[in-house]
């Protein structure tokens, strides 16, 4: 919440007002369509008879020839010691490709059906205004990571699609949600009360894994208008994976304006809700700064002098 003075402004209402509602909610209203779009795809066969996809977000067949499998089930594919069909290998690396080109977390904000849940935990958890609660270290998730490889390796199994949330939640959609309301509900109550960002920030290895997917993605992030932010910590409130700014945010003369850390989920919301359009979606190659920016912000700066 921002604060101006004594006055407490609610989040993203500057944004609102400079930018207007869509403005102010693009990316988030993208990133929605673009979840139920793909969530869709996969149930448009069992509820309509269109087969267009055919399978789940672990493992596809998309028109009956394109292949695609999610990596981190090809990656315990392989823990398991099993080797799989050659039409897996393949559908595995152009998913590989994709997400480590556009960034992995990619897939967290834009794909997994769970991230509304979770966004809508932290949404209310600022209404409610609750305090940020237990915070893990963020080297939990990586651990959890291993432990999934590991337990693949010694059972031979695919560990993590015992109590995958996602294939639950699409299996619930197929054949009746009934006790998957329960998981799901403990992912909301888990991120409201226990630790907030909780499930996404620090247990789901599926992120773990993107983010290292994603670690020299090409499609970033950048604090390009930096020196005018008006620290109204907007974007610190709606990040879901905060410590990720400041570098970028606070960084002065050569530090790079680029949010590089591949914990970056590239969901937008940081640009969304800057009513003074400091972020913006670039590549990891540009990282310039605005020069007007940096001038108006600096009297002493050589453009000032010469005007």
């Amino acid at each position: 919440m921002s604060t101006k003075g004594k006055v407490h402004i609610p989040v993203g209402q500057e944004a609102l007002e400079e930018k207007g509602w869509y403005g102010a909610y693009k990316f988030l209203i993208w990133r929605r369509v673009s979840q139920f779009f793909f969530l869709f795809l996969f149930l448009m066969g069992p509820w309509f008879g269109i087969w267009w996809v055919k399978g789940t977000l672990a493992g596809s067949m998309t028109f009956n020839f394109l292949p695609l499998n999610d990596p981190f089930i090809l990656t315990q594919m392989f823990a398991t010691g099993h080797w799989p069909e050659t039409t897996a290998i393949i559908g595995g690396l152009l998913v590989m490709l994709v997400y480590a080109l556009v960034g992995g977390r990619v897939y967290c904000s834009w794909v997994c059906p769970i991230n509304p849940v979770t966004d809508g935990a932290s949404w209310l958890h600022r209404k409610l205004n609750i305090q940020k609660g237990w915070q893990p270290k963020r080297s939990a998730r990586l651990w959890i990571l291993g432990t999934v490889l590991l337990i693949s390796f010694l059972t031979g199994t695919i560990a993590w699609e015992v109590v995958n949330p996602v294939t639950m939640l699409h299996r619930g959609l197929v054949f009746g949600m009934g006790w998957v309301w329960g998981l799901v509900g403990a992912i909301f109550i888990f991120d409201l009360f226990v630790a907030r960002h909780g499930w996404c920030g620090h247990v789901c290895p599926v992120g773990a894994f993107y983010g290292l997917l994603g670690s020299k993605s090409l499609l970033r992030i950048s604090a390009v208008k930096r020196d005018a932010c008006d620290d109204c910590m907007d974007c610190y409130a709606v990040c879901p994976e905060i410590h990720v700014i400041s570098p970028a945010l606070k960084g002065k003369g050569e530090a790079t304006p680029l949010i590089l850390s591949p914990d970056c989920t590239n969901c937008g919301r940081c640009i969304d809700v800057c009513a003074m359009d400091v972020f913006a979606f670039t590549n990891r190659f540009d990282t310039h700064v605005d020069a007007s920016t940096e001038a108006a912000s600096n009297p002493e700066s050589p453009t000032q002098n010469a005007a």
